[in-house]
């Protein structure tokens, strides 16, 4: 009596690439899929971290892979009392991840040159490759990074990009634009409230 394995029956289907199947990637079987997707800066967040993500080390170790040692921390911005995590690889800080105490993620300060923008800026890019004008799309930047100029992505009122470079002029300006040009990005930063 012969036996016939299933297997040896669902091959030919396979292989012909049936209907049922047709959205199945043989990509998909190469290890370097296995260890998650590469993490991107988008007008939704910041990989698997959102407006609707609680600011909790396990969460968001989660949505960061596993990819980052997490530090804890309290600080004052803008008058409030913000509570943030550091995200730290070879003991430099490559996101900073801030919200509300107990509350959900308002913030995300991205440093590390291994995570672009969905639409390819990169840490280190030119203020020229984007803009041609800060009028109306740029800003002094606050706190830690009032020597820089924070500018609305194109794409996104969520995200912005913070350029840094040098400027001697007189403090609470911002450098012209032939100036700024030359400028890098310094940080790519994701806000969970829209930036005007």
């Amino acid at each position: 009596m012969i036996k016939v394995r299933p297997l040896f029956l669902a091959l030919p289907l396979l292989l012909s690439g049936c209907s049922t199947l047709s959205g199945f990637s043989w990509s998909s079987l190469s290890p370097f899929n296995w260890f998650g997707s590469p993490i991107t800066v988008s007008d939704a967040g910041v990989g698997g971290i959102n407006a609707g993500t609680p600011l909790s080390q396990p969460v968001l170790d989660k949505a960061l892979n596993g990819n980052y040692s997490l530090l804890s921390g309290m600080g004052i911005e803008n008058g409030k009392l913000t509570a943030f995590y550091e995200a730290r690889k070879d003991n430099n800080v490559m996101l900073v991840i801030s919200g509300e105490p107990k509350g959900h993620v308002n913030k995300v300060e991205v440093q590390d040159k291994s995570i672009a923008s969905q639409w390819g800026v990169k840490i280190g890019d030119e203020f020229g490759s984007y803009y041609s004008k800060a009028f109306d799309v740029c800003r002094l930047g606050q706190g830690n990074n009032a020597q820089s100029v924070e500018c609305v992505a194109p794409q996104s009122k969520h995200v912005s990009y913070l350029f840094s470079g040098t400027w001697s002029g007189p403090e609470g300006l911002m450098p012209p634009d032939d100036m700024l040009k030359k400028w890098k990005v310094s940080k790519i930063i994701w806000h969970a409230q829209a930036r005007n």
